[in-house]
């Protein structure tokens, strides 16, 4: 018997309609806030099981500082994705088209909460908050009459072009976004005082604004994302993520080639069992 686990960052709860118009089975223990468990047919999950079969988990470093944030910012959090959606879904599609992640759209919430009138004491400025001179090497125009870095198109663009340069530099997402806050020189000196290139080693040796702006925009991806993805992690935990992903595919595999065909379509060993304690979700998926 083969048992993986889930769990989701910041989800309380399951729709009970959702599980039992997929043919659930539902046990209900009170009281219902802290603790409850739903048996399902592990075919009705069956998109959980393909397009995530391994946790994408917060490191413990940034966990604390999460909690922090969300608890503080959360209904902030929440008003700008309400406010932004349709700026949201463009940022996605545009990063996208430059070859980078979707999910980096989440650094103009930690830039600027997504205001193209926010202006740093420094002068950056616009939804990316990038400097004048930053900007004009990107190909922005600034000017009197013009400030590109306040078109949500033009910006974009410009700012993927960087974060592009700063990948191929740097080879790993969250020394990208360190170096974006504080700058390339900051990151390399980091990594030198260090002796290693793992973000959470070097972090102490960066300037804490830039340490904790990486940490913002872990908390802002886990608030909305309620998982990681390949920006929340260094270069070394995405490469054990992906060889973990290969690994549990070809158990999958594996199994599947030993096992004969169920002789009866109804499920009897399938199975999965969903409880909820104390506000975390968790799904245990048994074969």
């Amino acid at each position: 018997m083969k048992t993986r686990t889930f769990k989701r960052f910041g989800l309380c709860c399951m729709p009970l309609a959702m599980l039992q118009n997929a043919g659930a089975t539902v046990a209900v223990q009170q009281p219902v806030l802290q603790q409850a468990a739903y048996i399902v047919p592990a075919d009705s999950l069956g998109s959980i099981t393909s397009e995530q079969p391994v946790l994408t988990a917060m490191h413990a470093s940034a966990k604390k500082f999460t909690a922090a944030y969300i608890d503080e910012h959360d209904e902030l959090l929440d008003k700008i994705k309400e406010q932004n959606n349709s700026s949201f879904q463009l940022i996605r599609k545009l990063l996208q088209k430059e070859g980078l992640p979707a999910e980096l759209v989440y650094m103009t919430v930690v830039e600027s909460k997504m205001k193209n009138t926010a202006t740093s004491y420094a002068g950056a400025a616009g939804i990316w908050q990038l400097m004048p001179a930053t900007a004009r090497t990107l190909g922005l125009k600034i000017s009197a009459k013009e400030d590109q870095r306040r078109n949500i198109y033009k910006s974009t663009a410009a700012a993927a072009r960087y974060l592009n340069d700063l990948y191929d530099e740097f080879d790993d997402w969250l020394l990208v976004i360190a170096a974006y806050n504080c700058g390339t020189g900051n990151v390399h000196k980091a990594i030198k005082k260090a002796g290693s290139r793992d973000f959470w080693k070097l972090q102490y040796f960066l300037p804490k604004e830039s340490r904790e702006h990486v940490k913002r925009f872990i908390a802002v991806h886990f608030y909305y994302e309620e998982k990681g993805s390949v920006v929340t992690m260094t270069k070394n935990e995405h490469i054990n993520y992906m060889a973990a992903v290969e690994k549990n595919n070809t158990a999958d595999n594996n199994n599947e080639e030993q096992q004969p065909a169920p002789a009866s379509p109804q499920p009897t060993l399938n199975w999965v069992l969903i409880t909820i304690r104390e506000g975390e979700f968790q799904l245990v998926l048994r074969k």
